[in-house]
């Protein structure tokens, strides 16, 4: 972890995400604005340079570029594209994290394509076999972690702990909540319930030393009975995409209603965005150390690829407090600790 006194450098991938380089550009001079950081974009420099220049008083600010020649294009394998193009604008960001160059990554291109990268160049912290992305769900549960949000489809029960410590790790640096609530979701509440690998987790959280309360049901998310939530990434991302659309679904079901009476469809609309906020729902929870993939051996931040330059910013000021947290060092040493007891 940097000293307090040095700004944490962030390596960007400036050409991953639906509207790079503009749009990750900004954010990044956006974020560097504030002072607490050092970015260093990675891409073609030409690009760079001509995208930054479109920025007022970016010249000042503390942003280098770094050059990758390559980049991963929409439809590659992911595993594929890192391998055979070793010089592209994410590996080359993450290997700036490896050389010490850099002490986060962050990366709004495919989750896949960062997710490799990280495996591939920073390795896996010891204990952990594949990495978790975890986060909160906003202003709906804000004292809730669930995890993983989509970096693995397929969990055997012992993965399912290694989510739960990273989890609890989280809740304690991001949320400032002393003893978790551990909570394992499942189709009902009684220990048999679930599918095959669910209910051989089950015995592994409740030996665990955790503060594991057993299975929670679906209506049980927004509760706030669990702070921390444990799901493989295949019922973590439907959760997630499936939040994420409630905003525009409600405004657009509130449109309906009130076409019949245009005078009351302003006033309504605004007083609507005021009480239910539907811009930020996607990514409220991100100012929260959402998006980190843990379990890796570094700080990597995967933003949503449809992220605009606030959204980027917000995305770097996160991995600065990743890194100021020093979630990576906790891991590692909550991880010892069960696997000094033969637990993991």
């Amino acid at each position: 972890m940097p000293e307090v006194s040095k700004k944490v450098r962030i390596a960007v991938d400036a050409m991953g995400g639906d509207y790079a380089p503009e749009e990750i550009i900004k954010g990044a001079v956006l974020a560097a604005q504030k002072g607490d950081v050092e970015i260093a974009l990675v891409g073609p420099i030409d690009i760079l340079r001509k995208e930054i220049a479109k920025c007022n008083s970016s010249a000042s600010l503390p942003i280098r570029c770094v050059q990758a020649s390559d980049v991963i294009k929409e439809g590659e394998s992911p595993a594929l594209a890192v391998r055979h193009k070793p010089n592209c604008s994410i590996a080359v960001a993450t290997k700036l994290v490896k050389a010490g160059k850099a002490d986060a990554v962050v990366g709004a291109g495919s989750s896949g394509a960062v997710a490799v990268s990280a495996i591939q160049y920073l390795g896996m912290v010891e204990g952990v076999e594949r990495p978790a992305i975890a986060g909160t769900l906003g202003s709906f549960a804000p004292n809730t972690v669930l995890v993983d949000f989509g970096a693995n489809v397929d969990c055997k029960p012992h993965q399912f702990l290694s989510f739960a410590i990273a989890g609890s790790v989280f809740a304690k640096k991001f949320l400032n909540i002393a003893n978790p609530t551990v909570g394992l979701l499942s189709t009902g509440t009684e220990e048999g319930k679930g599918n095959e690998a669910v209910r051989e987790a089950y015995p592994l959280l409740k030996d665990s030393g955790l503060n594991f309360i057993g299975n929670i049901e679906g209506s049980d998310i927004f509760s706030g009975k669990a702070n921390v939530i444990v799901c493989d990434g295949f019922v973590g991302n439907v959760i997630l995409k499936f939040y994420e659309s409630l905003g525009d679904h409600a405004v657009n079901y509130m449109k309906r209603k009130l076409k019949k009476y245009p005078p009351l469809s302003g006033i309504a609309k605004l007083l609507f965005n005021r009480l239910f906020p539907v811009t930020k729902m996607s990514y409220e929870g991100e100012e929260k150390g959402g998006g980190i993939l843990w379990g890796v051996n570094g700080v990597v931040r995967i933003s949503h690829g449809a992220s605009r330059a606030p959204h980027i910013a917000c995305a770097i000021a996160s991995a600065r407090k990743a890194v100021e947290a020093d979630i990576v060092g906790c891991l590692k040493s909550e991880l010892a600790k069960f696997q000094k007891e033969g637990k993991l």
